[in-house]
Protein backbone atom coordinates (compact mmCIF):
# COMPACT_ATOMS: atom_id res chain seq x y z
CA UNK A 1 0.00 0.00 0.00
CA UNK A 2 1.10 3.83 -0.17
CA UNK A 3 0.89 5.87 2.87
CA UNK A 4 -0.08 8.78 2.03
CA UNK A 5 0.48 12.04 4.75
CA UNK A 6 -1.37 15.10 4.47
CA UNK A 7 0.22 17.45 7.17
CA UNK A 8 -1.95 19.74 9.70
CA UNK A 9 -0.98 23.31 10.40
CA UNK A 10 0.89 25.74 9.24
CA UNK A 11 3.82 23.81 7.86
CA UNK A 12 1.02 21.67 5.94
CA UNK A 13 0.27 24.79 3.65
CA UNK A 14 3.52 25.05 2.92
CA UNK A 15 3.29 21.08 1.80
CA UNK A 16 0.25 21.70 0.40
CA UNK A 17 1.61 24.36 -2.39
CA UNK A 18 3.39 21.46 -3.78
CA UNK A 19 1.01 18.76 -3.48
CA UNK A 20 0.45 16.28 -0.74
CA UNK A 21 3.98 14.01 0.67
CA UNK A 22 3.80 10.44 0.20
CA UNK A 23 6.33 7.41 1.28
CA UNK A 24 5.84 4.18 -1.82
CA UNK A 25 5.71 0.90 -0.30
CA UNK A 26 3.66 -0.49 -3.20
CA UNK A 27 2.44 1.44 -6.56
CA UNK A 28 -0.88 3.37 -6.46
CA UNK A 29 -3.86 1.35 -7.07
CA UNK A 30 -5.99 3.70 -5.75
CA UNK A 31 -8.01 6.92 -5.70
CA UNK A 32 -6.18 9.57 -2.85
CA UNK A 33 -6.62 13.45 -2.26
CA UNK A 34 -4.44 14.13 -4.93
CA UNK A 35 -4.55 11.85 -7.76
CA UNK A 36 -7.51 9.53 -9.71
CA UNK A 37 -5.94 6.41 -9.95
CA UNK A 38 -2.75 5.04 -12.20
CA UNK A 39 -2.71 4.25 -15.93
CA UNK A 40 -1.78 0.36 -16.30
CA UNK A 41 2.21 1.16 -16.51
CA UNK A 42 1.50 2.84 -12.62
CA UNK A 43 1.87 6.54 -13.72
CA UNK A 44 -0.30 8.60 -11.16
CA UNK A 45 -3.24 10.20 -12.98
CA UNK A 46 -4.35 13.71 -11.93
CA UNK A 47 -7.09 14.09 -13.71
CA UNK A 48 -8.34 11.38 -15.59
CA UNK A 49 -10.56 13.46 -18.18
CA UNK A 50 -12.12 16.62 -19.51
CA UNK A 51 -14.96 16.46 -17.16
CA UNK A 52 -12.45 15.91 -14.07
CA UNK A 53 -10.81 18.92 -15.19
CA UNK A 54 -13.73 21.16 -15.45
CA UNK A 55 -14.78 19.99 -11.93
CA UNK A 56 -11.12 21.14 -10.69
CA UNK A 57 -11.38 24.61 -12.20
CA UNK A 58 -15.12 24.98 -10.77
CA UNK A 59 -13.24 23.92 -7.41
CA UNK A 60 -10.84 27.43 -7.88
CA UNK A 61 -13.79 29.59 -8.52
CA UNK A 62 -15.47 28.23 -5.52
CA UNK A 63 -12.82 29.13 -3.12
CA UNK A 64 -13.74 32.88 -3.63
CA UNK A 65 -17.04 32.05 -2.50
CA UNK A 66 -16.04 28.99 -0.18
CA UNK A 67 -13.32 30.51 1.62
CA UNK A 68 -14.58 34.26 2.74
CA UNK A 69 -12.18 34.66 5.65
CA UNK A 70 -8.89 35.14 3.65
CA UNK A 71 -10.73 36.58 0.03
CA UNK A 72 -12.68 39.07 2.18
CA UNK A 73 -13.33 38.84 5.99
CA UNK A 74 -9.40 39.32 7.53
CA UNK A 75 -8.37 41.21 4.18
CA UNK A 76 -11.15 43.67 5.61
CA UNK A 77 -9.72 43.56 8.77
CA UNK A 78 -6.11 44.63 7.75
CA UNK A 79 -6.88 47.16 5.41
CA UNK A 80 -9.69 48.97 7.13
CA UNK A 81 -9.41 47.96 11.24
CA UNK A 82 -5.26 48.19 10.57
CA UNK A 83 -5.90 52.02 9.07
CA UNK A 84 -7.64 54.83 10.27
CA UNK A 85 -10.98 53.41 8.53
CA UNK A 86 -11.90 51.56 11.33
CA UNK A 87 -11.93 50.39 14.78
CA UNK A 88 -11.45 46.14 15.22
CA UNK A 89 -15.51 46.11 16.36
CA UNK A 90 -15.35 43.30 18.92
CA UNK A 91 -12.99 43.22 21.52
CA UNK A 92 -11.57 39.55 20.60
CA UNK A 93 -7.69 39.35 21.14
CA UNK A 94 -6.79 38.18 17.99
CA UNK A 95 -8.75 40.99 16.18
CA UNK A 96 -7.68 43.96 18.50
CA UNK A 97 -4.20 44.43 17.68
CA UNK A 98 -5.19 44.96 14.40
CA UNK A 99 -6.60 48.35 15.46
CA UNK A 100 -3.78 48.88 18.06
CA UNK A 101 -0.91 47.55 15.75
CA UNK A 102 0.17 45.17 18.57
CA UNK A 103 0.05 42.31 15.91
CA UNK A 104 2.23 39.14 16.65
CA UNK A 105 3.48 36.32 15.18
CA UNK A 106 1.09 34.16 17.26
CA UNK A 107 -2.12 35.64 15.96
CA UNK A 108 -4.61 33.31 14.55
CA UNK A 109 -5.89 35.38 12.05
CA UNK A 110 -2.94 36.29 10.19
CA UNK A 111 -1.79 32.25 10.59
CA UNK A 112 -4.93 31.28 9.15
CA UNK A 113 -4.82 33.25 6.04
CA UNK A 114 -1.37 32.40 5.38
CA UNK A 115 -2.64 28.66 5.74
CA UNK A 116 -5.55 29.19 3.07
CA UNK A 117 -3.58 31.02 0.77
CA UNK A 118 -0.96 28.66 0.17
CA UNK A 119 -3.52 25.64 0.38
CA UNK A 120 -5.53 27.58 -2.29
CA UNK A 121 -2.04 28.22 -4.77
CA UNK A 122 -1.71 23.97 -4.21
CA UNK A 123 -5.08 23.89 -5.97
CA UNK A 124 -4.00 26.64 -8.67
CA UNK A 125 -0.69 24.98 -9.07
CA UNK A 126 -2.27 21.11 -9.52
CA UNK A 127 -4.47 22.14 -12.74
CA UNK A 128 -1.56 24.16 -13.93
CA UNK A 129 1.03 21.73 -13.71
CA UNK A 130 -0.97 18.64 -14.55
CA UNK A 131 -3.11 19.82 -17.45
CA UNK A 132 -1.06 18.80 -20.29
CA UNK A 133 -0.80 15.44 -19.39
CA UNK A 134 -4.13 14.64 -19.27
CA UNK A 135 -5.51 11.85 -21.43
CA UNK A 136 -8.73 13.03 -23.25
CA UNK A 137 -8.58 13.94 -26.79
CA UNK A 138 -11.94 15.82 -26.31
CA UNK A 139 -9.78 18.60 -24.01
CA UNK A 140 -8.95 20.57 -27.20
CA UNK A 141 -5.16 22.62 -26.78
CA UNK A 142 -7.08 25.90 -26.94
CA UNK A 143 -9.07 24.28 -23.64
CA UNK A 144 -6.16 23.39 -22.24
CA UNK A 145 -4.52 27.01 -23.04
CA UNK A 146 -7.45 28.84 -21.28
CA UNK A 147 -7.85 26.52 -17.85
CA UNK A 148 -4.23 26.99 -17.29
CA UNK A 149 -4.89 30.73 -18.02
CA UNK A 150 -7.68 30.88 -15.61
CA UNK A 151 -5.91 29.06 -13.00
CA UNK A 152 -2.64 31.04 -13.32
CA UNK A 153 -4.54 34.30 -12.86
CA UNK A 154 -5.98 32.88 -9.50
CA UNK A 155 -2.66 32.16 -8.36
CA UNK A 156 -1.34 35.58 -9.50
CA UNK A 157 -4.26 36.42 -7.16
CA UNK A 158 -3.17 34.78 -4.01
CA UNK A 159 0.42 36.03 -4.92
CA UNK A 160 -0.25 39.43 -5.02
CA UNK A 161 -2.48 39.35 -1.48
CA UNK A 162 0.21 37.78 0.16
CA UNK A 163 3.21 39.62 -0.86
CA UNK A 164 1.24 43.01 -0.02
CA UNK A 165 0.91 41.44 3.67
CA UNK A 166 4.12 39.77 4.16
CA UNK A 167 6.44 40.56 1.62
CA UNK A 168 9.35 38.11 1.05
CA UNK A 169 7.67 34.65 1.14
CA UNK A 170 7.63 31.35 -0.23
CA UNK A 171 6.72 30.84 -3.77
CA UNK A 172 5.94 27.43 -4.72
CA UNK A 173 4.73 26.81 -8.83
CA UNK A 174 5.74 22.85 -9.22
CA UNK A 175 4.13 19.74 -7.55
CA UNK A 176 6.57 18.18 -5.37
CA UNK A 177 8.08 14.44 -5.89
CA UNK A 178 6.97 11.71 -3.44
CA UNK A 179 9.49 11.31 -0.96
CA UNK A 180 10.80 8.20 -0.17
CA UNK A 181 13.75 7.42 2.42
CA UNK A 182 16.33 7.27 -1.12
CA UNK A 183 15.19 10.46 -2.07
CA UNK A 184 13.82 12.45 1.30
CA UNK A 185 17.23 14.99 1.47
CA UNK A 186 16.97 15.73 -2.32
CA UNK A 187 13.17 16.84 -2.17
CA UNK A 188 12.58 18.50 1.52
CA UNK A 189 13.49 21.91 -0.09
CA UNK A 190 9.99 20.99 -2.13
CA UNK A 191 8.29 20.67 0.70
CA UNK A 192 9.87 23.27 2.79
CA UNK A 193 10.89 26.09 0.60
CA UNK A 194 12.73 29.28 1.43
CA UNK A 195 11.38 32.78 0.90
CA UNK A 196 12.29 34.57 -1.95
CA UNK A 197 12.72 38.47 -2.08
CA UNK A 198 9.50 40.54 -2.80
CA UNK A 199 10.94 41.65 -5.86
CA UNK A 200 11.32 37.92 -7.40
CA UNK A 201 7.39 37.26 -6.08
CA UNK A 202 6.29 40.26 -8.36
CA UNK A 203 8.06 39.07 -11.44
CA UNK A 204 6.37 35.45 -10.69
CA UNK A 205 2.92 37.36 -10.36
CA UNK A 206 3.86 39.19 -13.59
CA UNK A 207 4.93 36.60 -15.48
CA UNK A 208 1.94 34.61 -14.47
CA UNK A 209 -0.42 37.27 -15.79
CA UNK A 210 1.25 37.98 -19.10
CA UNK A 211 1.38 34.16 -19.82
CA UNK A 212 -2.48 34.20 -19.17
CA UNK A 213 -3.48 37.00 -21.09
CA UNK A 214 -2.89 34.91 -24.30
CA UNK A 215 -5.32 32.51 -23.17
CA UNK A 216 -7.60 33.49 -20.68
CA UNK A 217 -11.55 34.32 -21.65
CA UNK A 218 -12.62 37.69 -22.43
CA UNK A 219 -14.85 40.16 -20.24
CA UNK A 220 -18.34 38.39 -19.91
CA UNK A 221 -20.90 41.71 -19.02
CA UNK A 222 -23.39 38.45 -18.32
CA UNK A 223 -20.60 36.53 -15.99
CA UNK A 224 -17.92 38.27 -14.12
CA UNK A 225 -17.27 36.09 -11.99
CA UNK A 226 -14.67 34.63 -14.14
CA UNK A 227 -11.00 35.16 -14.12
CA UNK A 228 -11.00 37.13 -17.26
CA UNK A 229 -8.32 39.23 -19.54
CA UNK A 230 -9.98 42.06 -17.28
CA UNK A 231 -8.88 40.56 -14.43
CA UNK A 232 -5.53 39.77 -15.51
CA UNK A 233 -5.29 43.85 -16.70
CA UNK A 234 -6.36 44.83 -13.71
CA UNK A 235 -4.01 43.02 -11.62
CA UNK A 236 -1.11 44.27 -14.02
CA UNK A 237 -2.18 47.46 -13.56
CA UNK A 238 -1.99 47.26 -9.35
CA UNK A 239 1.29 45.49 -9.59
CA UNK A 240 3.18 48.14 -11.63
CA UNK A 241 1.63 50.17 -9.16
CA UNK A 242 3.84 48.55 -6.22
CA UNK A 243 7.32 49.55 -5.46
CA UNK A 244 9.65 46.34 -6.61
CA UNK A 245 8.39 46.78 -10.14
CA UNK A 246 6.69 50.31 -10.41
CA UNK A 247 5.96 51.62 -14.01
CA UNK A 248 3.64 54.07 -13.63
CA UNK A 249 3.45 53.72 -17.91
CA UNK A 250 2.55 50.34 -17.46
CA UNK A 251 -0.03 51.02 -14.95
CA UNK A 252 -2.10 53.73 -16.99
CA UNK A 253 -1.21 50.99 -20.11
CA UNK A 254 -3.27 48.11 -18.26
CA UNK A 255 -5.66 50.87 -16.72
CA UNK A 256 -6.85 52.01 -20.26
CA UNK A 257 -6.90 48.41 -21.74
CA UNK A 258 -9.55 47.25 -19.20
CA UNK A 259 -11.48 50.34 -19.72
CA UNK A 260 -11.17 49.33 -23.46
CA UNK A 261 -12.81 46.32 -22.26
CA UNK A 262 -16.14 47.82 -21.79
CA UNK A 263 -16.29 48.53 -18.32
CA UNK A 264 -17.61 51.89 -16.72
CA UNK A 265 -18.53 53.41 -14.06
CA UNK A 266 -22.81 52.29 -13.02
CA UNK A 267 -24.65 55.73 -12.48
CA UNK A 268 -26.13 54.89 -9.06
CA UNK A 269 -23.83 53.20 -6.09
CA UNK A 270 -26.95 51.45 -4.80
CA UNK A 271 -26.56 48.83 -7.75
CA UNK A 272 -23.08 48.39 -6.24
CA UNK A 273 -24.30 47.05 -2.83
CA UNK A 274 -28.03 47.70 -2.84
CA UNK A 275 -30.98 45.66 -1.85
CA UNK A 276 -34.11 44.87 -4.33
CA UNK A 277 -37.21 46.68 -3.56
CA UNK A 278 -38.40 43.40 -1.97
CA UNK A 279 -35.63 43.04 -0.05
CA UNK A 280 -35.15 39.62 -0.81
CA UNK A 281 -32.42 39.55 -3.14
CA UNK A 282 -29.19 41.64 -4.23
CA UNK A 283 -30.30 44.75 -6.31
CA UNK A 284 -27.81 43.53 -9.23
CA UNK A 285 -25.18 41.46 -9.97
CA UNK A 286 -22.19 41.70 -12.92
CA UNK A 287 -22.41 45.39 -13.12
CA UNK A 288 -20.45 47.32 -15.75
CA UNK A 289 -18.46 48.66 -12.75
CA UNK A 290 -17.76 44.91 -11.76
CA UNK A 291 -14.62 43.62 -12.91
CA UNK A 292 -15.02 40.25 -10.62
CA UNK A 293 -17.00 39.20 -7.97
CA UNK A 294 -17.78 36.42 -6.08
CA UNK A 295 -22.00 35.96 -6.07
CA UNK A 296 -24.19 33.84 -3.87
CA UNK A 297 -27.79 33.21 -4.33
CA UNK A 298 -30.83 32.82 -2.36
CA UNK A 299 -30.06 29.27 -1.88
CA UNK A 300 -26.75 29.51 -0.89
CA UNK A 301 -25.79 32.89 0.84
CA UNK A 302 -22.83 34.57 2.09
CA UNK A 303 -22.23 34.45 5.88
CA UNK A 304 -19.58 37.39 5.71
CA UNK A 305 -22.68 39.63 6.31
CA UNK A 306 -22.61 38.15 9.74
CA UNK A 307 -19.56 39.32 10.70
CA UNK A 308 -20.25 43.06 9.80
CA UNK A 309 -23.82 44.09 10.57
CA UNK A 310 -27.41 43.19 9.75
CA UNK A 311 -28.32 40.81 7.51
CA UNK A 312 -31.33 42.56 5.40
CA UNK A 313 -32.67 39.75 3.79
CA UNK A 314 -32.90 37.72 7.65
CA UNK A 315 -32.94 40.99 9.78
CA UNK A 316 -32.64 39.12 13.45
CA UNK A 317 -30.19 36.69 12.26
CA UNK A 318 -26.56 36.37 13.92
CA UNK A 319 -27.06 40.17 15.66
CA UNK A 320 -26.42 39.12 19.06
CA UNK A 321 -22.54 39.68 19.33
CA UNK A 322 -20.29 42.58 18.57
CA UNK A 323 -19.28 42.88 14.88
CA UNK A 324 -15.93 43.50 13.20
CA UNK A 325 -14.63 46.75 11.37
CA UNK A 326 -16.72 49.33 12.87
CA UNK A 327 -16.66 52.44 11.04
CA UNK A 328 -14.06 54.78 12.93
CA UNK A 329 -14.79 58.46 14.07
CA UNK A 330 -12.83 59.62 11.53
CA UNK A 331 -13.83 58.32 8.49
CA UNK A 332 -17.24 59.18 9.20
CA UNK A 333 -15.75 63.20 10.06
CA UNK A 334 -14.29 62.60 6.53
CA UNK A 335 -17.09 61.75 5.15
CA UNK A 336 -18.90 64.96 6.95
CA UNK A 337 -16.36 67.59 6.18
CA UNK A 338 -16.56 66.78 2.32
CA UNK A 339 -20.06 66.65 2.59
CA UNK A 340 -20.20 63.33 0.87
CA UNK A 341 -23.83 62.14 1.68
CA UNK A 342 -24.11 60.08 -1.75
CA UNK A 343 -21.10 57.19 -0.38
CA UNK A 344 -21.53 57.56 3.09
CA UNK A 345 -24.85 56.14 2.54
CA UNK A 346 -23.46 53.10 0.90
CA UNK A 347 -20.88 52.45 3.60
CA UNK A 348 -22.31 53.43 6.72
CA UNK A 349 -25.61 52.71 8.30
CA UNK A 350 -26.33 53.05 12.19
CA UNK A 351 -28.69 50.10 13.95
CA UNK A 352 -29.75 49.63 17.73
CA UNK A 353 -27.87 46.83 18.97
CA UNK A 354 -26.84 45.64 23.08
CA UNK A 355 -22.96 46.17 22.75
CA UNK A 356 -21.56 49.42 23.29
CA UNK A 357 -17.76 49.34 22.37
CA UNK A 358 -17.06 51.92 20.55
CA UNK A 359 -20.11 53.83 20.62
CA UNK A 360 -23.66 53.66 22.22
CA UNK A 361 -25.60 50.87 21.24
CA UNK A 362 -28.84 53.08 20.61
CA UNK A 363 -27.11 54.25 17.81
CA UNK A 364 -24.12 51.94 16.75
CA UNK A 365 -22.52 52.48 13.14
CA UNK A 366 -22.06 49.59 11.43
CA UNK A 367 -19.77 48.88 8.05
CA UNK A 368 -22.77 48.79 5.01
CA UNK A 369 -20.96 47.38 1.68
CA UNK A 370 -21.78 43.80 2.78
CA UNK A 371 -25.59 44.07 3.57
CA UNK A 372 -27.34 40.66 3.09
CA UNK A 373 -26.31 37.05 2.30
CA UNK A 374 -27.05 37.73 -1.08
CA UNK A 375 -24.47 40.24 -1.81
CA UNK A 376 -21.61 39.60 -3.99
CA UNK A 377 -18.35 40.16 -2.65
CA UNK A 378 -16.73 42.81 -5.62
CA UNK A 379 -12.85 41.75 -5.56
CA UNK A 380 -12.35 44.40 -7.90
CA UNK A 381 -13.79 47.37 -9.25
CA UNK A 382 -13.88 49.86 -12.45
CA UNK A 383 -13.52 52.51 -9.82
CA UNK A 384 -10.48 51.48 -8.37
CA UNK A 385 -8.57 51.14 -11.48
CA UNK A 386 -9.67 55.02 -12.83
CA UNK A 387 -7.87 56.54 -9.22
CA UNK A 388 -4.86 53.86 -9.50
CA UNK A 389 -4.57 55.50 -12.91
CA UNK A 390 -4.99 58.99 -11.40
CA UNK A 391 -2.29 58.19 -8.78
CA UNK A 392 -0.16 57.11 -11.44
CA UNK A 393 -0.71 60.29 -13.63
CA UNK A 394 0.07 62.09 -10.60
CA UNK A 395 3.51 60.67 -9.87
CA UNK A 396 4.92 59.63 -13.04
CA UNK A 397 8.00 61.41 -13.40
CA UNK A 398 6.44 64.11 -15.70
CA UNK A 399 2.98 64.51 -14.18
CA UNK A 400 0.21 65.11 -15.50
CA UNK A 401 -1.92 66.98 -13.04
CA UNK A 402 -5.17 67.93 -15.25
CA UNK A 403 -5.70 64.17 -16.70
CA UNK A 404 -5.50 62.94 -12.73
CA UNK A 405 -8.20 65.86 -11.75
CA UNK A 406 -10.20 64.92 -15.02
CA UNK A 407 -10.68 61.36 -12.92
CA UNK A 408 -11.17 62.61 -9.49
CA UNK A 409 -13.92 64.72 -10.80
CA UNK A 410 -15.40 62.08 -12.49
CA UNK A 411 -15.62 60.04 -9.63
CA UNK A 412 -16.51 63.06 -7.38
CA UNK A 413 -19.61 63.86 -9.90
CA UNK A 414 -21.31 60.58 -9.57
CA UNK A 415 -21.39 60.82 -5.73
CA UNK A 416 -22.73 64.60 -6.16
CA UNK A 417 -19.62 66.18 -4.83
CA UNK A 418 -17.89 69.60 -6.95
CA UNK A 419 -14.69 69.24 -8.58
CA UNK A 420 -11.76 69.58 -7.02
CA UNK A 421 -11.00 73.11 -5.93
CA UNK A 422 -8.16 74.75 -8.34
CA UNK A 423 -5.86 75.50 -5.60
CA UNK A 424 -5.48 71.39 -5.25
CA UNK A 425 -5.24 70.77 -9.03
CA UNK A 426 -1.72 72.70 -9.35
CA UNK A 427 0.35 70.99 -7.12
CA UNK A 428 1.60 67.54 -7.05
CA UNK A 429 1.60 66.94 -3.60
CA UNK A 430 -1.90 68.36 -3.14
CA UNK A 431 -2.89 66.06 -5.71
CA UNK A 432 -1.87 63.02 -3.87
CA UNK A 433 -3.34 64.35 -1.01
CA UNK A 434 -6.95 64.58 -2.83
CA UNK A 435 -6.48 61.00 -4.45
CA UNK A 436 -5.99 59.21 -1.37
CA UNK A 437 -8.98 61.06 0.59
CA UNK A 438 -10.81 60.27 -2.73
CA UNK A 439 -9.81 56.31 -2.82
CA UNK A 440 -10.63 56.90 0.86
CA UNK A 441 -14.11 57.61 0.58
CA UNK A 442 -14.85 55.86 -2.72
CA UNK A 443 -13.86 52.27 -1.72
CA UNK A 444 -14.18 52.43 1.97
CA UNK A 445 -14.29 48.69 3.46
CA UNK A 446 -13.34 47.10 0.04
CA UNK A 447 -9.80 46.13 1.30
CA UNK A 448 -7.91 48.81 -0.19
CA UNK A 449 -6.66 51.74 2.26
CA UNK A 450 -4.05 50.22 4.76
CA UNK A 451 -2.54 48.93 0.76
CA UNK A 452 -3.01 52.78 -0.35
CA UNK A 453 -1.04 53.55 2.78
CA UNK A 454 1.47 51.15 2.45
CA UNK A 455 2.28 51.66 -1.51
CA UNK A 456 2.74 56.10 -1.29
CA UNK A 457 4.54 55.91 2.03
CA UNK A 458 1.58 57.49 4.40
CA UNK A 459 1.85 54.92 7.13
CA UNK A 460 3.43 56.76 10.19
CA UNK A 461 2.50 60.05 8.95
CA UNK A 462 -1.05 58.72 8.77
CA UNK A 463 -1.27 56.38 10.94
CA UNK A 464 0.82 58.03 14.14
CA UNK A 465 -1.40 61.26 13.92
CA UNK A 466 -4.83 59.33 13.97
CA UNK A 467 -4.98 57.74 17.27
CA UNK A 468 -4.79 61.75 18.89
CA UNK A 469 -7.50 62.81 17.04
CA UNK A 470 -10.06 59.87 16.87
CA UNK A 471 -11.45 59.64 20.41
CA UNK A 472 -12.37 56.43 19.85
CA UNK A 473 -9.41 54.30 19.45
CA UNK A 474 -7.76 51.87 21.58
CA UNK A 475 -4.47 53.16 22.40
CA UNK A 476 -1.30 52.92 20.17
CA UNK A 477 0.65 49.81 21.77
CA UNK A 478 3.77 50.43 19.13
CA UNK A 479 4.24 53.66 16.57
CA UNK A 480 4.61 52.61 12.92
CA UNK A 481 7.31 52.57 11.35
CA UNK A 482 9.15 51.29 7.97
CA UNK A 483 8.60 47.87 9.74
CA UNK A 484 5.22 48.05 10.05
CA UNK A 485 4.26 48.04 6.86
CA UNK A 486 4.83 44.39 6.95
CA UNK A 487 2.92 41.63 8.48
CA UNK A 488 4.77 39.47 11.00
CA UNK A 489 4.45 35.73 9.39
CA UNK A 490 2.86 33.47 11.16
CA UNK A 491 5.48 32.09 14.30
CA UNK A 492 4.18 28.08 14.05
CA UNK A 493 5.28 28.82 10.42
CA UNK A 494 8.59 29.48 11.19
CA UNK A 495 8.74 26.78 13.81
CA UNK A 496 8.03 24.33 11.68
CA UNK A 497 10.38 25.83 8.60
CA UNK A 498 14.08 27.26 9.85
CA UNK A 499 14.24 29.03 5.96
CA UNK A 500 11.52 31.06 7.33
CA UNK A 501 12.84 34.13 8.58
CA UNK A 502 10.27 36.55 10.92
CA UNK A 503 9.88 40.42 9.06
CA UNK A 504 12.01 42.81 11.00
CA UNK A 505 10.31 44.37 13.74
CA UNK A 506 8.29 41.12 15.30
Amino acid sequence: MKLKYIYNGVAISLLLCVASCSLDKNPVDTYSDVTEGVTEAGKEVVFKDKAAVQSHLTSLYNLMRDRQEHWYLDLLLIADSHSDNAYAGTTGAEVVPFETNSIEGSNSVIARDWDRYLADMAKANLLICNIDGVQDNSLTSSERQQYAAEAKIFRAMILFDMVRIWGDIPVVTEIGDDITAENIEEVYEQYFPSQIPEAEVYQQIERDLLEALAYAPDNNTNDKTLFTKSVARTLLAKVYAEKPLRDYAKVIQYCDAVAADGFDLVSDLEDLFGMNEAGTDVKMRNTKESILEAQFSTANGNWCTWMFGRDLANWNNNFTWAKWVTPSRDLIKCFEDEGDNARFAQAVVYYACTWSNYYPSDNYPFMYKCRSAYNSLIKYRFADVLLLKAEALILQSTPDLAAAATIIDRIRARAGLRPLASSVKGSQASMLEALLKERRLELAFEGQRWFDLVRTDKVEEVMNAVYAKDSGRKTQAYAFNKDSYRLPIPQSVIDTNDKIQQNPGY
